[in-house]
Parts: structure tokens; sequence; C-alpha cells
């Protein structure tokens, strides 16, 4: 399978019409008809939807978009990488982190890293542990920093050196918030809002030893911003981190943590048996450095 094929594949994909295609890649339509076809042969399963004038990507052809991107930006990547060694330090990191307060130490590091080396870019992806990790696997991501509990077996990682407590994010004229701290007894009935990341959600409950059957879980989420929305409506509650409530910036709201006391730290993991390039190995070494010092 020939890259440039991919690279039919995804202009016929992102445009849902054959003929644009063409003209967009300055090929002839039976040309590019062909190719299409050929490659379905390939794979052994249809990837578009044909109707009328239009293509659109059917289950399978929505996942082999996906793969066919990131074989084309690993090799993209790849060849950058290639060209530079032996010269100024240079190439792009894809870095990942989660929403928390691992987010401001690691975009310090970035700003000192690119000070020393300012030839090397930074693509930078925010999103959940599973997420991540999901990026990592497929090569989408070089680094990821990920709260703690992690599925680590498969990944080679090291503790940075950040924490973040776990509490309540309600409104500031809530009555709990008048509490120094959330039992497990006040959790009991409350509309919450969580993380769908279920190995964080039962770490914290087996602490606070709540029954999860009681629990009223409402709303699940991936990123956090978009509940600040309903916290401040005063219908929910958000069972998160203080460094959720911290980037939210808002006075109308307020955190108070759970007793007993839960933090999680943070790793930076990335693919076991796998050679980082150059930028990121440099990278890495740079941060295991300053959590050292």
């Amino acid at each position: 399978m020939e890259t440039r094929v991919l690279k039919y594949f995804l202009e016929v994909a992102k445009l849902n019409n054959i003929t644009k295609a063409a003209e967009k890649l300055h090929i002839t339509q039976p040309t590019l008809s062909r190719q299409i076809m050929e490659l379905e042969k390939e794979v052994g399963v249809p990837l578009f939807d044909r109707e009328k004038r239009q293509m659109r990507l059917n289950q399978a052809g929505a996942l082999f978009q996906e793969r066919a991107q990131a074989i084309l930006n690993l090799l993209d990547q790849t060849e950058q990488q290639l060209s530079t060694v032996g010269h100024q330090l240079s190439g792009m990191i894809n870095l990942g982190m989660v929403e928390s307060v691992v987010a401001d130490f690691l975009m310090d590091q970035v700003a000192a890293f690119q000070d020393q080396y300012p030839n090397v870019r930074f693509n930078i992806f925010d999103g959940d542990g599973d997420t991540l990790r999901g990026r990592l696997d497929q090569g989408l991501c070089d680094l990821v920093a990920l709260i703690e509990p992690v599925e680590a077996a498969k990944y080679n990682y090291f503790t940075l050196p950040t924490r973040e407590r776990w509490g309540l994010i309600m409104r500031a004229d809530d009555p709990l918030a008048k509490r120094h701290q959330i039992m497990a007894h006040d959790l009991y009935q409350l509309p919450l809002i969580v993380g769908r990341r279920s190995i964080v959600r039962d770490d914290i409950t087996d602490l606070m030893h709540l029954d999860p059957n009681k629990l009223d879980w409402r709303i699940q989420i991936n990123l956090p911003a978009n509940a600040q929305r309903l916290v401040l409506s005063g219908k929910y509650y958000h069972f998160g981190i203080y460094g959720v409530y911290k980037k939210y910036h808002d006075p109308r709201l307020a955190f108070v943590p759970f007793s007993p006391e839960k933090t999680s730290g943070h790793l930076l993991a990335w693919r076991k048996n796998m050679q980082l390039a150059p930028a990121s190995e440099k990278f890495l070494q740079f941060v295991a450095e300053q959590t050292v010092h």
C-alpha cells in the first residue's frame, strides 16, 4: 500500500465527493475511482457508502481514516527527525497531559526547554487518561502526563513532583461550601458529576469506604471544562480535583477536600520497546532532571 493512495483516500474522505477530490489532487476522476476501489479490495472491506455523487465513510472507513492519518503523521515526523540527526536539536514533540496541576508544571518545563532548544516544536494535546493512553498506544503522542492510578504495565514512566487533592466542587453559596471537609456520608444522594475513568473513581470510593450503589452518578465527563456551567446551576456537584477548580478561576465556585484526605500523583509515561526521537528523549531527560532538583 503506497502512501500516495492513503493521501488519495483521505482527500476523498474529507470532501465526500470523488470528482472534487480528483480536481484537488490534479488527477482524473476515473483514476481516483480506480485507486479507491483497489484500496478497498486490498483491505478487504468497503470504506465508503456511495450515494449518487456522494461518498461517505462507513464504520470501517472511519477507522481506516484515523489509522491512515496516524501513519502519514508518523512518516512526516520521522522524515523531519532523520533530517536533523547530527545537527542542532530540532523536531516535533507530541506531548499529552491531563487537565490538572501537572499542566502548569509541564508548561514551565516546555518554556524552559525551548529556551535551550529553540528549534524544537511542541504539539500539545489535552485529554483524560483513557484518551491519552490511546494516543500513546497509536503513536500519536510521544509522552503523556497521567494522573494516578494508571494501568502502567506496558509503559515506561517516572513520577512527577505534583500531587492533586480530591474533593467536591460546588457553588460558593452552597451550605456544604462552609465545611472544611466532605465526609463520605455527605456524598450520598448528591447529584454528582464525575470523570469517566473508573479506575480513579474506584480508588477514591475504596479509600472513603463509600458504597458506590448509594452514589448518584448523574453525569460522566471526559474533560471538565463543560461541567462548569452545570455546577454553577446549583443542581450538580463535581467529584474532582483541586486543579480543575483552580482552572475554573471562578469566585462563584468553592472546593472542599474529602476526609480522609485523598491525593493523587502524576506520571510522565512513554511506550516500552519503542525508540524515542532525539528531541523527545532530550525533553524526557530535561524533565527528569528538574524532578530530582
